[in-house]
């Protein structure tokens, strides 16, 4: 089984990273300027909407966009749940820690991070967490001290102990996954051919929706749906509901020029409203979920 992620996608979808250089740039009187997206999140209380990237994290919140505080950390498989974020990538330099960080945890938003193993072995560009359960899923690309083989692994107690799923059933090509907010047996993964759901812990799956590549998928919060973002020839997002027999429900979205949908969010407290961000750095906002957006920011220029 062969398998890729998301940001090999970005270089194969008209070479979308642009330059050499990546940053966050932030500068008095001037506007935050995504340079690249790694993720897409909110906070607990549902004020913050965060974006790690290569120098940080970009934080919208009350029309505004900023730098949050904290190191300017290159995050990567960037994800949260309740009361915390968790992330994996590399230090920002001159920080002196090693380098990659393997699975990294903040309780403070990201002002600290506390480091959970693997540093120096892995970087998890794939790793979902369950919303309200605190285990975290990654792709490991190659072995590493805990993980003896490549693949899917889970943990339930910070990356004390792996497990490594058998991912039977799963179609080629791994973008993305997504666990549910509630049972953490319970992973969608995004893949070339299709939308796989696993109720299993990943042992399993079983395709809910084929025929184009799936790059980004989020569980509502409600449990009971899942949203997904799917590329052929055109971007579209869609949302099912976790149902025997259910059908997805294609949303309107923006135009989306040589684009796609990366990631989804929802707001834990408005939960009419969703977020999504592209390959290309253009992120919008639905109050009303998502039959009408509003755009924070459009290849990489930040809108206020």
């Amino acid at each position: 089984m062969q398998f890729i992620n998301k940001h090999r996608f970005r270089a194969l979808l008209l070479m979308l990273v642009l330059g050499v250089s990546a940053a966050i740039r932030v500068h008095a009187g001037e506007p935050v300027t995504l340079m690249h997206v790694h993720g897409l999140a909110y906070s607990a209380d549902g004020k913050r909407l965060m974006i790690p990237s290569h120098h940080g994290l970009a934080v919208f919140e009350n029309g505004r966009w900023s730098k949050a505080a904290g190191p300017a950390h290159d995050y990567m498989g960037f994800s949260t749940t309740r009361d915390t974020l968790y992330s994996s990538g590399h230090p920002a330099p001159g920080s002196g820690l090693t380098n990659p960080f393997g699975l990294i945890k903040s309780n403070d938003g990201g002002s600290t991070w506390q480091k959970l193993g693997l540093e120096g072995e892995s970087d998890f560009h794939t790793l979902a967490t369950s919303y309200g359960i605190n285990a975290v899923y990654v792709f490991n690309h190659a072995p590493n001290s805990r993980m003896p083989r490549a693949g899917i692994h889970h943990t339930s107690n910070d990356g004390l102990k792996w497990t490594r799923a058998a991912a039977r059933g799963l179609g080629r090509e791994l973008n993305s996954l997504a666990v549910h907010p509630t049972d953490a047996s319970i992973v969608a993964a995004g893949t070339a051919d299709g939308l796989y759901l696993s109720r299993d812990s990943a042992e399993t799956f079983e395709r809910l929706a084929g025929g184009q590549r799936v790059l980004a998928e989020a569980f509502d919060l409600d449990g009971q749906h899942l949203w997904f973002g799917t590329y052929s020839g055109k971007a579209t997002l869609a949302r099912i509901a976790l149902k025997a027999g259910s059908k997805p429900e294609e949303l309107p979205i923006p135009a989306l020029t040589e684009d796609a949908v990366a990631y989804i969010a929802q707001n834990p407290v408005r939960r009419s409203e969703i977020a999504m961000a592209t390959f290309k750095r253009s992120v919008f906002l639905s109050k009303d979920q998502g039959r009408t957006w509003s755009q924070l920011a459009q290849n990489g220029v930040t809108h206020e």
